[in-house]
């Protein structure tokens, strides 16, 4: 089939060398002229295990292409829309204005060239409301194409697996049944080579299919930002963190997964998704129903104001001119997107407050280059560590987790550690010598 994806930034470029993975004729278009030039040539843009094979092995064999002129979609029978939703910089909400100007310019393609039985895919995460306003939005244009609403539940660091062995695929089909039908009939083509592995497919309605992702953004959000409020009582009563994670995650109704206490969560999706689930509760009238997620929102930030303090507090008051080892950029592992990174947080409120940063990433720092050309940088954590009088672990990367503490203490002028995602063994850390800071972590080894 022939497929255009429209919007290729992280979401988009995997998905549409996903689709052309499956076997389908795909055409990406962005307005970012030198991101469709590398993709083009099949470079990755950015970091994302196995996406740079899968691109490049599409792109050569040429089920795969790139380009910035919408009027090469034209025949596509599915279009699937996974531009950027970011947070409007007046507020909470979502900014739709790339969502906006790529559907003006599809609604012109496909009425100069319809295509029956067309779709148009939403991948975005959306306020609720949205599919029916593009499938209105057609429908006015005089543009016979049926909006589907199809959410992504990408996990950076495994989106090449979430797309091809998706753990849950969910179509959001129009009210009206043959219509629904049919769009179900060609996103089962769409996605034979996914379903044939058997996860299971949702049928819902537009706002069902809408919600699903920011609720599901939301709930971890909250489970994350619950275990760290749990650390900051952990902290000041002496109970472990860690261990209470533990005995939580065996109680099959709550489970194990991010229950880490650490600095928080960042990236391009939980932020802003969550602030855009309460901005849309307001307008719905019904913001009373999320104000929970203020407080979830205000626990992530103050676990990144809490790793300043315990730099702070570990020099007695005042960061300035000491010199500070900053493990990881990235706002996880696996990935260089410093999108609202915790460890870039830290990174700069130390800079500017007169710190000797040096910050390391085993991928990510091209990207700190350019954003942050000011913030000193080492190659790797031996160099970053060199005479450091403070490391700080913020990224969980294995390089960082698997490095030995004697090791490291013979370089740094003096040994001392803030583990900021709970992924150090405090005691083999202590037994080299080190002042071990965790979240939310007891000094005793029961």
């Amino acid at each position: 089939m022939k497929i255009s994806v429209i919007g290729c930034g992280y979401l988009g470029a995997v998905h549409a060398a996903c689709m052309a993975e499956l076997g389908h004729e795909v055409v990406g278009v962005d307005v970012d002229g030198a991101r469709v030039e590398r993709l083009a040539r099949g470079e990755a843009p950015f970091y994302e295990p196995g996406f740079a094979e899968v691109l490049a092995r599409n792109v050569g064999e040429g089920r795969l292409r790139f380009t910035t002129d919408m009027g090469e979609v034209a025949g596509a029978r599915v279009h699937f829309i996974g531009v950027g939703t970011p947070q409007r910089e007046s507020g909470l909400a979502a900014d739709l204005s790339h969502l906006d100007a790529a559907m003006t310019d599809l609604v012109a393609v496909m009425a100069e060239h319809p295509v029956a039985g067309a779709l148009v895919v939403g991948k975005s995460t959306v306020p609720v409301g949205t599919a029916a306003r593009l499938q209105a939005w057609c429908e006015d244009a005089g543009v016979a194409a049926t909006v589907v609403w199809n959410p992504e539940f990408l996990r950076e660091g495994f989106a090449v697996k979430d797309t091809l062995t998706p753990d849950r695929v969910v179509y959001g089909l129009p009210e009206d049944r043959v219509a629904g039908e049919a769009a179900r009939d060609v996103l089962d083509e769409v996605y034979a080579g996914v379903l044939v592995h058997g996860m299971p497919r949702l049928l819902a309605n537009y706002q069902t299919a809408e919600l699903v992702k920011v609720a599901a953004n939301s709930f971890l959000a909250t489970k994350i930002s619950f275990i760290n409020a749990i650390a900051e009582l952990c902290e000041a009563t002496g109970a472990d963190v860690t261990r209470l994670a533990e005995a939580l995650g065996h109680d099959e109704r709550i489970g194990p997964k991010f229950l880490r206490a650490g600095v928080g969560f960042g990236g391009g999706c939980l932020p802003k998704d969550i602030r855009a689930f309460m901005a849309r509760a307001g307008e719905l009238g019904v913001d009373q129903a999320l104000t929970f997620l203020r407080e979830v929102d205000g626990i992530n930030q103050r676990r990144r104001q809490h790793a300043v303090a315990l730099a702070e507090r570990h020099f007695g008051g005042s960061v300035r001119g000491r010199r500070v080892a900053i493990l990881g950029a990235a706002f996880k592992p696996d990935s260089d997107d410093l999108r609202d990174s915790p460890a870039l947080y830290v990174a700069t409120r130390l800079v500017g407050q007169g710190a000797d940063v040096v910050v390391t990433d085993p991928i990510a720092l091209p990207g700190l280059h350019a954003r942050y050309p000011h913030i000193q940088t080492a190659p790797d954590a031996r160099a970053a560590c060199l005479d450091a009088e403070l490391v700080m672990l913020l990224t969980e990367w294995r390089e960082f987790t698997t490095l030995d503490p004697q090791r490291l203490g013979a370089i740094v002028q003096d040994r001392a550690v803030i583990d900021g995602r709970n992924a150090l063994d405090p005691q083999a850390w202590e037994a080299a010598g080190w002042t071990y800071h965790g979240m939310g972590r007891a000094s005793t080894t029961w």
